[in-house]
């Protein structure tokens, strides 16, 4: 009862915040950039607001460069960013957390990591375990699809901050005089990745968990040299038009976070989702989860995120403060 109570209490206080805005401040716009995990977890989020604290909210579809600027200006067109990732995204938090103070994260974040996947099967029979033996005469013979002379790595869709990263790496392995990195978006290139697996072919990919492609297929991802910032200097488009010409990675990446962003200016507006939003803790286990139901089961998030909200009471209680 005591429970109860306190959750109508919350929602009740909710109710009594945004009755002082305007309808356009009411709704909270989530951003949603084109990655798979991002899309369940605007979806959870969402939810929470809706069925748990009995607000509204709406996804709003943007790249990363958007969503920052629109959380920077404060203004409700767009309020969080789902699926921060540090240091991928370093260069928006450098600006807009830490420089501006416009945009905060959630207090805690789950680990990441990324880097170059190829099939298993493939990996030992052509004995294709490192970075480095994509930078070989033979990878680019196993891995050309087109006949022209050159193979194909999958690095991510453009727009991404860690496919500029990996364009950088495959110059500076060595691997871009082999191999040709494509860009498609991220189902259509690992419905190839499955039909090359299927049919017995080659395949090099950008990988990264969590992530439900670890569900699908039997892959392995190829060793890299330990992360060491002094040969670890990656610059963003967004912070020098010059990127590509003043970056050098000749290593793996750093550890990943990954974390929720969102207007500071909520704060105010929506404090009891300002809250929510920095109080909320996932896990890898969990987003792999939700993407496996989501992507590799073919169902919507949105059905997917209320699903697993209505059997995960407990852990939102706690995020929003009620255990």
């Amino acid at each position: 009862m005591k429970m109860k109570l306190s959750k109508f209490a919350l929602i009740a206080s909710f109710a009594m915040s945004v009755a002082t805005t305007s309808m356009a401040q009411e709704k909270v716009m989530i951003g949603e950039p084109s990655w798979p995990g991002a899309k369940i977890i605007a979806n959870i989020l969402k939810t929470v607001i809706e069925d748990e604290l009995g607000g509204t909210a709406d996804i709003v579809p943007g790249d990363n460069a958007v969503i920052f600027a629109g959380m920077d200006r404060g203004k409700g067109d767009i309020d969080v960013h789902p699926d921060v990732w540090l240091p991928n995204h370093q260069s928006f938090v450098d600006e807009f957390v830490t420089s501006k103070g416009t945009v905060a994260l959630s207090k805690s974040g789950y680990e990441g990591k990324s880097g170059f996947c190829v099939p298993k099967k493939f990996a030992e029979e052509h004995n294709i375990h490192s970075i480095y033996d994509l930078a070989t005469p033979q990878a680019s013979e196993l891995l050309d699809s087109d006949g022209d002379g050159k193979g194909e790595v999958w690095i991510g869709p453009s727009g991404w901050a860690a496919t500029n990263t990996r364009e950088v790496k495959l110059r500076d392995y060595g691997i871009s005089n082999f191999l040709v990195g494509s860009n498609e978006d991220e189902a259509l290139a690992l419905a190839n990745v499955g039909a090359a697996i299927r049919e017995g072919r080659g395949a090099a990919f950008a990988c990264y968990s969590p992530h439900y492609v670890f569900k699908l297929y039997d892959i392995e991802i190829l060793e890299e040299p330990a992360y060491d910032e002094a040969k670890y200097q990656m610059v963003q488009p967004d912070a020098d038009p010059e990127w590509f010409a003043k970056s050098h990675v000749e290593t793996s990446d750093a550890p990943k976070t990954i974390r929720v962003g969102y207007s500071k200016s909520l704060e105010q507006r929506a404090p009891l989702v300002a809250d929510f939003f920095a109080n909320i803790a996932l896990d890898a286990e969990t987003v792999s989860a939700l993407l496996q139901e989501m992507v590799a089961n073919n169902r919507d998030a949105t059905e997917v995120a209320k699903e697993w909200v209505a059997n995960n009471h407990d852990r939102v209680d706690g995020w929003l403060g009620l255990k």
